[in-house]
């Protein structure tokens, strides 16, 4: 299995790396700084898997995520990063990404995601599946 790790801090690449060959000991990772550079790996490997940072220099996280699922729709794609769920969650869901991590939950959270997606699984957090919960049941009451 290939993963691609994409953020614009070699440290946070790192460890995000450490994180998920302590459990996934047959992967192989690339690392991408920003999204030019992810958009131009996507494009020459295969992988299996895409993490990717939604603040990125360049060509931001969210059009890195719109390009990669119009050009590569298969790829799954794990959004990571410290913005609020609430903020960003749902918006980068609908966009396409399978999961959205935050970066304060990655050491319990990352690795199991990852399986469930290599596996074929949804990952959905259960407060983001509540958020998205509420959202449709106000729009049915709006329409009802």
């Amino acid at each position: 299995m290939h993963i691609l790790i994409a953020d614009d801090h070699a440290g946070v690449r790192h460890g995000l790396r450490e994180i998920l060959a302590d459990t996934l000991s047959e992967a192989r990772f690339s690392e991408a700084g920003d999204g030019n550079e992810v958009l131009n790996l996507v494009a020459r490997s295969e992988f299996d898997l895409l993490l990717l940072d939604i603040n990125m220099p360049g060509r931001g996280g969210l059009d890195v995520l719109r390009d990669v699922k119009r050009d590569y729709p298969r790829l799954p794609v794990i959004i990571v990063s410290v913005q609020p769920e609430d903020q960003y969650a749902t918006r980068c869901l609908r966009e396409g990404a399978a999961a959205y991590i935050n970066k304060d939950s990655a050491p319990e959270m990352l690795a199991p995601a990852v399986k469930k997606l290599l596996n074929g699984s949804r990952h959905n957090r259960p407060r983001i599946a509540e958020q998205q919960a509420i959202r449709l049941e106000e729009a049915i009451d709006e329409i009802g």
